[in-house]
């Protein structure tokens, strides 16, 4: 089998996964949500699966689509997380009246278009993935048409979007009318000559400026609040993870593509735009009341961390990184897809966001209570998770890279976020439950999908020397 189409299997499988979905949905007279879900569950777990047959060291010919052990790498995570999304939003779904054929197929094409983004070699790959991705997100956001506030935030994010997609094409444009390539690593890499300074750097800021929406960092982040809360919860959780991760996994290609005087010119950009979204992230997030807007607020500050351990992967390679990536798309999930399961059944009711709504919710119901308690201390970068190894590695490399201002300034922020994310164990664990609105009896794939994401958080902190000797496996070939 060529490498072209070994670098295409996990595509086709979510691509005709899609098909047959909305095929299944379409000529299916009861549309039955049970089989969607699985088709849909299927054609990840097939697209994961396929990965593995992937050649040691080969390269695509084509320069189209990475199959490497980075993209590799990239194509597992964002498997996983779209089986976890699946997983925490099967319940949600049903009974928010939207578990038919045009949310799991949309689903599948979102998780395509993420396997495009994260492992595109060419701008144009690049380009269709970012947009694809886009467009399934608009419609994903507004599938709850029945919950407050959906529609809304379909449309602020499709009014973003669009603006983020024009700087994203005007700054591919430059860049090929400068270097004269649409191989991402030619353009950045060997074709960009100082000659062609200013042209190359107009190019790659408008880039920035189109990332910096899609990822919410400081300052083109003013979306991010009010698009979380509105959205459906396991839409969020999606939203948040595998949408943000494969786009860092296309910057880091772009940063170590990167010729070195361009890198000099990107990195003070990189730094203040990291150090104020782990600073503005965590301060925003200290007087908010409501759960959804308070983790958008925290989304951006992990932005901002893994922003710095990107500015420090030429001195210390992708291991902290990759590590830390793995460890916030878990830590997400999981308090995004507690509030899915915490979530009233009522169609027209909005997702349980008020912090008072989750007092003493970690006796009541004590599963997916450990589930967001563990996840919100994993955030907190707190022993024994995943999340405070993660800190520990990423502001090490920091440290090493010669990051150790930006690095000061990270660990200040996360000591701040330590008081956001024990307010609401407070009130899962130290507050009486008042009543209000009674929740939901967690069905099995939630269970299931909530007992793995803790698990995994804890060994990631307790046990991490395995998943670092794969991750080192991976960087050694980076």
């Amino acid at each position: 089998m060529s490498d072209w189409l070994l670098s295409m299997l996990p595509h086709i499988c979510l691509g005709m996964g899609g098909f047959l979905v909305f095929c299944a949905g379409g000529f299916l007279k009861e549309r039955p949500a049970d089989l969607l879900f699985g088709m849909a569950l299927a054609a990840v777990f097939l697209a994961g699966l396929t990965v593995f047959f992937f050649p040691q060291g080969a390269k695509n010919p084509n320069k189209m689509l990475d199959i490497d052990a980075f993209g590799a790498y990239f194509y597992l995570l964002l498997a996983v997380i779209t089986i976890l999304a699946l997983l925490f939003a099967r319940q949600y779904a049903r009974h928010k009246g939207f578990s038919g054929d045009e949310f799991y197929g949309i689903l599948l094409f979102a998780a395509l278009s993420m396997f495009l983004t994260a492992g595109a070699l060419h701008w144009l790959a690049f380009f269709l993935g970012v947009e694809f991705l886009s467009i399934s997100f608009y419609v994903l956001i507004a599938l709850s048409t029945r919950q407050p506030g959906s529609s809304e935030a379909a449309l602020k994010y499709f009014i973003m979007g669009s603006v983020a997609g024009a700087f994203l094409a005007f700054g591919i444009a430059v860049l090929y009318a400068a270097t004269g390539s649409m191989v991402i690593a030619d353009s950045l890499g060997p074709y960009a000559v100082p000659a062609q300074q200013n042209l190359i750097l107009l190019g790659f800021s408008l880039l920035l400026v189109g990332i910096g929406f899609k990822l919410s960092l400081v300052p083109f982040h003013f979306w991010t609040p009010d698009v979380y809360q509105g959205a459906p919860a396991p839409i969020t959780a999606f939203l948040s993870t595998g949408a943000k991760l494969c786009l860092l996994a296309a910057l880091v290609r772009f940063g170590t593509a990167s010729a070195e005087w361009l890198w000099d010119f990107i990195t003070p950009v990189l730094w203040i735009i990291a150090a104020l979204t782990m600073v503005w992230g965590n301060i925003a997030a200290l007087t908010q009341e409501r759960l959804k807007r308070l983790l958008a607020y925290s989304s951006m500050a992990h932005m901002g961390y893994l922003l710095m351990a990107l500015l420090a992967i030429r001195e210390s390679g992708p291991g902290p990184f990759l590590f830390y990536a793995a460890v916030y798309g878990l830590m997400d999930l999981g308090v995004f897809g507690s509030v899915a399961l915490l979530s009233p059944v009522d169609p027209e009711t909005a997702d349980r966001e008020d912090l008072a709504a989750y007092r003493g919710i970690g006796f009541s119901h004590p599963l997916i209570g450990g589930v967001l308690a563990v996840s919100l201390l994993s955030l907190a970068g707190l022993p024994p998770t995943g999340g405070f190894f993660g800190k520990f590695v990423l502001f090490r490399a920091a440290l090493s890279g010669e990051f150790e201002a930006l690095a000061v300034i990270g660990i200040l922020a996360a000591i701040v976020s330590v008081y956001v994310y024990l307010k609401v164990i407070v009130a899962l664990y130290f507050s009486p439950r008042t009543g209000g609105i009674p929740v939901p009896e967690p069905p099995l794939p939630g269970r299931a999908a909530g007992i793995i994401v803790m698990v995994l958080l804890v060994w990631m902190g307790v046990f991490p020397s395995p998943f670092l000797e794969f991750i080192g496996r991976i960087a050694g070939g980076f």
